[in-house]
């Protein structure tokens, strides 16, 4: 039953308020003596000199924090993560990268702890209903995950553990993260940055409340009920918490596997597809969208594989803890930027980014438009007119070679030269969180190697145009999009 992992343990976390304080505290004026004792004594360099050590010393400043912070676990080191995703821009590229470092923290919690966890989530007498592996199959930066057998019916299922005292400490962490940036000059305080401290802090909330992951996951579930290509966990409400989610064990092979990768060809972009019209009925039909792409919370199952179907290759969908929901007021211009981009309507375009507040009608005329094609070069696998696709991102078929296509790094190379830099203001919070959300589905598309053309699936939620042929069930797929 056991499927190991690797990466070191510790006995406990520090979650209580004044211990944490007193570590982030000392971290923090630490980092403040060695940043003003580096500034006094480069002063008197040359300005390129000034501006080689100063970078060299964000860098070491940086990796120093991010040691403070993954030594914490935690809140601090999820806040972390959180900053490296938003923190471009806000804080000088040397924090950002030494932040990303925080996605690799493996250190998990000693069996001890996290049994004493459970006895006192569920209770000793339901917890011996069950056979739990000690040895977790993943561990993050709020809680870990074990694999566990109901002894009754064998049913194998995953217990979802939040680590001690997580839940309360969030408002004390984020208050002192903030600080720590703050006396080690890597941040200004302001209105922006304060605003996203808010949002954080709420997101925050919502990350270590068990009781709402799980019923979002039901929700998740009971829409996606009739569509053969997906399947998500049933969570188990009897050994479930507020601290615990327990669902069933759903196996299948990570994306990048190589069972995956010896798929043929059309199966694999059929996964691509069925990946694809999942986020648009997030952003179209539900207004509730995952944002969290990490490539963790998703399994493949082969068709034919351990009694499977042999019908269809599904998606396996795990961890709802990132959902957020969209208002009309955000999603509205939002689609007005798609279907403009679709109809190749630039001025429409810049409208729906003036809506979102990421753009402004005060620019030169040059930049809004060069930042609306820039925009608009998003959504090319999707687009109507293919004419402009480069050769090397199409194939025989005139299909769309997603992996080829190198999409994501022509737009940042596009958006670099531009002067956009210049004029670019923070995006609100909802846009950097579906941002990350389309990159890490074109990411995913890109990963499967899939081959197709996306504009039909696009036409088809932008106008409503039926049902189409790249539903595999279009009776179940229509009443999914319902739900």
């Amino acid at each position: 039953m056991s499927s190991r992992r690797s990466g070191s343990t510790v006995s406990r976390i520090k979650t209580g308020s004044f211990e944490r304080r007193l570590s982030l505290t000392r971290a923090g004026l630490t980092a403040g003596t060695r940043m003003a004792s580096h500034m006094a004594t480069n002063w008197f360099s040359s300005r390129e000199k000034r501006e080689e050590r100063h970078r060299a010393m964000l860098s070491s400043q940086a990796r120093f924090l991010v040691d403070e912070l993954g030594r914490l676990k935690g809140s601090v080191v999820k806040i972390g993560q959180v900053m490296a995703l938003y923190g471009e821009h806000f804080l000088p590229e040397e924090v950002t990268e030494a932040l990303h470092t925080l996605e690799d923290q493996t250190t998990s919690l000693e069996w001890s702890a996290i049994e004493r966890v459970l006895k006192d989530e569920l209770g000793a007498d339901r917890l011996t209903e069950l056979e739990v592996d000690p040895e977790p199959i993943g561990a993050a930066s709020l809680g870990q995950v074990h694999r566990a057998v109901r002894r009754s019916d064998g049913l194998e299922l995953v217990l979802k553990v939040q680590y001690p005292g997580v839940a309360d400490a969030v408002d004390s962490d984020l208050n002192a993260v903030a600080q720590l940036l703050k006396v080690a000059r890597l941040v200004s305080f302001g209105p922006e940055f304060n605003d996203w401290l808010e949002e954080v802090r709420q997101m925050m909330h919502r990350e270590v409340d068990y009781r709402l992951e799980a019923r979002t996951t039901e929700k998740f579930r009971t829409m996606l009920a009739d569509d053969p290509r997906f399947i998500v966990p049933r969570v188990l409400k009897e050994y479930s918490s507020e601290h615990v989610i327990a669902s069933t064990y759903e196996h299948g092979h990570s994306v990048g596997s190589s069972a995956v990768r010896e798929l043929p060809q059309d199966r694999r972009s059929a996964l691509g597809k069925a990946a694809l019209e999942l986020f648009f009925r997030e952003l179209f039909v539900w207004g509730e969208i995952q944002t969290d792409p990490n490539f963790g919370n998703y399994r493949i199952r082969i068709a034919g594989e351990e009694g499977e179907d042999p019908g269809y290759d599904r998606i396996v969908l795990l961890d709802f803890g990132a959902v957020q929901s969209y208002s009309d007021e955000f999603l509205q211009p939002v689609i007005q930027m798609i279907r403009a981009s679709y109809e190749d309507d630039l001025d429409a375009v810049i409208d729906g980014g003036v809506a979102l507040r990421f753009m402004s009608m005060d620019w030169p005329q040059e930049v809004r438009e060069k930042f609306g094609r820039v925009c608009m070069s998003v959504l090319e696998p999707l687009a109507r007119e293919q004419g402009q696709w480069p050769d090397y991102a199409v194939n025989s078929a005139g299909q769309y070679r997603w992996k080829q296509s190198d999409l994501p790094s022509r737009v940042a190379r596009q958006a670099a030269r531009s002067a956009i830099s210049r004029y670019f203001r923070v995006p609100p919070k909802e846009f950097v969180f579906l941002n990350r959300k389309l990159i890490g589905v074109y990411t995913f598309i890109a990963v499967l190697h899939s081959e197709f053309n996306g504009e039909p699936l696009l036409r088809k939620y932008l106008y409503g145009a039926g049902e189409g042929p790249d539903t595999p069930d279009a009776s179940a797929t229509s009443q999914s999009t319902k739900a």
